[in-house]
């Protein structure tokens, strides 16, 4: 691995505003828009061919993501904007990341949505909701080739600019120091990963929550119902790995009430998080 060198340039002045993100030595770009720019966006390089990715909330406060390629990324985006008018799209989007090259062309493109989509999906960190791809794009190796390494560029960049969409899961290592979370009928397992806590497939949820959990622990209320929602927590139990994005958030979850995760994670010997 080496290091990476990316400009950032707000183009407005703003972060709340487009930016755009290079890396040396490559002849991509990413463009970061809101939504509200769109519309009376004119620049040409978002006028390339390329993929991008819409990023939504949904209303259980989930992230997801639709992902497209088009031959003019400008065009394709107003057009977005035209059919959730016209209620031929049911999601909104509050951002779209673009990624555009001056080497790249559709069968190029179609291949990086494929890649995109199933890397996204394989992940598993937002709601994925391209529903169709082009699977079966025949390029040459050397090409493919290529593309593997603009799809690697693109998961640098994209969580740059503050996206983990293709950022995988943690995965525990040799030397990994678990911990450990139980009460209420639930036994979990984890560990601390750069993002927070990884709490591992296999694990078990409480059997139910407290009446008080819903106000007092709302956000973490809801980010039980959203797992349980979509599919990552099933009969009480994680069907995935899922990190949480601090140990308190993980342990609320786990047992089904508030909670401090700096006591009520602990080790093989019951020490402590906060003591370790």
């Amino acid at each position: 691995m080496y290091g990476k060198s990316i400009e950032l340039f707000l183009v407005n002045g703003t972060a709340e505003s487009l930016i755009t993100a290079e890396l040396s030595n490559w002849n991509g770009k990413a463009i970061k828009i809101p939504r509200t720019e769109v519309a009376e966006c004119e620049r040409d390089d978002i006028k390339g061919v390329g993929v991008y990715f819409l990023f939504c909330k949904e209303e259980d406060g989930g992230d997801s993501v639709y992902i497209g390629e088009a031959e003019n990324v400008l065009d394709r985006l107003k057009q977005h904007l035209r059919d959730y008018q016209s209620d031929k799209e049911d999601y909104y989007w509050n951002t779209a990341v673009a990624f555009v090259g001056s080497a790249l062309n559709k069968a190029l493109i179609r291949y990086l949505e494929n890649r995109l989509v199933k890397i996204a999906r394989e992940c598993g960190r937002y709601i994925v909701l391209t529903k169709n791809t082009y699977s079966k794009t025949v390029l040459k190796e050397s090409q493919i080739a290529s593309m593997e390494e603009f799809t690697d560029n693109i998961k640098i960049l994209i969580a740059t600019l503050g996206y983990n969409v293709l950022t995988a899961i943690p995965q525990a290592a040799d030397d990994t120091k678990y911990l450990f979370c139980k009460g209420s009928g639930a036994e979990a397992k984890g560990f601390i990963s750069a993002g927070g806590i990884t709490v591992l497939k296999g694990s078990r949820v409480s059997d139910g929550t407290v009446p008080s959990f819903e106000t007092r622990g709302k956000s973490y209320y809801r980010l039980r119902q959203q797992l349980e929602n979509d599919g990552t927590i099933v009969d009480r139990i994680f069907q995935r790995d899922y990190e949480f994005n601090a140990p308190s958030a993980a342990s609320a979850v786990v047992m089904g009430h508030t909670s401090n995760g700096n006591v009520d994670w602990k080790d093989e010997n019951g020490i402590k998080l906060k003591d370790l």
